[in-house]
């Protein structure tokens, strides 16, 4: 089964920004390796991602997974394949953020809830640190003193300045992280 990995970011970019390069590359660069691709499924970071994504000559139908806060089918961007109308608003950030990796292209307070669920719930957490937003200022960084991995020395958000570096991550390291979240758990 192929790997999805979530790309984040800021809802609101313009086309010829960095940060639209920076999506549309890594979306790209994703289906070129065999991953998937899983966003919000609105405008900006999650639009170029899935645009990169059906650039690729790997690109095949069900590439692009869209997890809408919504119900409605109609407020997803024109590049999604799958559609999944949570009704979750805000709260659907939990479910974009559970895929096997994440990739973060800026972003603000939406993004760093998904950044914050990706480390709680164990994911590969991979942060473009050449952009302002939250994926600059927690790139290379723990997000708190947890061990998530007793077997991964360096976890962390891992930083990058482009595309290639974050596919070489994330083929390199994927397959560490591969805890399934199971709920909190409290110990006495």
């Amino acid at each position: 089964m192929r790997k999805i990995v979530a790309v984040i970011g800021d809802a609101y970019i313009e086309e010829n920004s960095l940060k639209y390069q920076m999506a549309y590359e890594i979306g790209k660069t994703l289906v070129d390796n065999g991953y998937r691709v899983q966003s919000g499924g609105l405008n900006g970071v999650m639009k170029a991602a899935f645009a990169g994504a059906k650039s690729s000559k790997e690109y095949k139908d069900g590439d692009t997974i869209a997890i809408i806060p919504s119900f409605d089918r109609s407020q997803v961007n024109e590049f999604a394949d799958i559609v999944i109308p949570t009704g979750l608003d805000i709260l659907r950030n939990a479910m974009v953020a559970n895929a096997d990796a994440v990739v973060v292209i800026g972003g603000g307070a939406g993004t760093l809830s998904e950044m914050a669920m990706a480390w709680s719930l164990g994911k590969l957490i991979v942060s473009f640190k050449n952009v302002d937003g939250w994926s600059k200022k927690l790139a290379d960084s723990k997000l708190d003193d947890r061990i998530r991995y007793d077997n991964i020395d360096s976890d962390k958000v891992f930083g990058v300045d482009n595309a290639q570096d974050a596919i070489n991550i994330i083929n390199s390291k994927i397959s560490l992280y591969n805890k399934a979240h199971k709920g909190i758990v409290y110990i006495k």
